[in-house]
């Protein structure tokens, strides 16, 4: 992959000035390249990471859901994800391989909102045949970045 690109996706708050110091490459070279890729449709958008365990007022509950399905003739299970990924409840869609065919991420105001989500709208899809809902509880890591730091230890070591 492009190092600049790898910059990037660690740190989309960088200009491109402290790119091309870092790649040791022209100030204009690197805008040119930044503006290609979003042309592209390489770069979708600059997005922040949020920790919203520690926002006061954050109580939206995730879930993974492993989706069983039939694929259709001449378009397999495009079709289909398509349909699901479209729903507004629907954070990712992923074709996967195993036990199940797709695994998609949703995300509810509540547990209750998720649930009417799955047993109202995806479950009842034609080419869906079985889901398998996971709620996730607690988040320690997401996209490479660690959500809580080791709590130190404020007891005082004694030894004999």
């Amino acid at each position: 992959m492009d190092p600049i690109l790898e910059i990037l996706e660690k740190d989309a708050r960088l200009k491109p000035e402290e790119i091309a110091k870092m790649v040791k490459r022209n100030v204009v070279e690197i805008k040119k390249l930044i503006q290609k890729y979003e042309k592209e449709r390489v770069i979708l958008r600059y997005k922040t990471v949020l920790n919203k365990e520690l926002l006061r007022n954050s109580s939206e509950v995730r879930a993974l859901i492993e989706v069983k399905v039939t694929p259709q003739r001449d378009v397999g299970f495009d079709a289909i994800a398509t349909r699901i990924y479209q729903f507004p409840e629907v954070r990712s869609c992923y074709l996967m391989s195993g036990g199940y065919d797709l695994l998609v991420t949703v995300e509810g105001k509540d547990l209750q909102s998720v649930a009417s989500f799955v047993s109202e709208k995806l479950s009842t899809l034609e080419n869906v045949h079985g889901t398998v809902t996971h709620f996730l509880l607690k988040k320690y890591k997401e996209d490479g970045d660690i959500l809580r730091s080791r709590e130190e230890d404020k007891r005082i070591a004694i030894s004999f």
